[in-house]
């Protein structure tokens, strides 16, 4: 399947209309000491609520793929996009895990 530099250039701007929204985003680092509480758990969950997003849009994508009405180049792009999440969150599971353990393994 042959990608024409026009195709490509529609599929460019549609994942750049895609990620306007993310890119005007400021991530603000907290301080610390102040309301550090609940930062970790909070930043879990949303990173949690985020990757199962980007499954649900990488499902959608690929159901309409399947019904003839989706562009191959956006379920791609899904996919891509909820791989890479779900990545992050084993990644983040699995340091987690090793903390875990390196605390239990510290001598009282």
């Amino acid at each position: 399947m042959a990608i024409g530099t026009l195709d490509a250039a529609a599929a460019y701007g549609r994942s750049l209309k895609t990620l306007a929204p993310v890119a005007r985003e400021t991530v603000v680092a907290p301080v610390p000491g102040e309301g550090a509480g609940g930062s970790f758990g909070s930043m879990v969950q949303n990173l949690v609520s985020d990757a199962a997003g980007s499954l649900r849009a990488a499902e959608a994508e690929s159901a309409k793929q399947v019904a003839g009405k989706g562009d191959m180049i956006d379920v791609v792009t899904a996919i891509g996009s909820a791989e890479m999440a779900l990545d992050t969150v084993v990644a983040v599971r699995d340091r987690v895990v090793s903390a875990y353990s390196e605390i239990m393994r510290m001598q009282i």
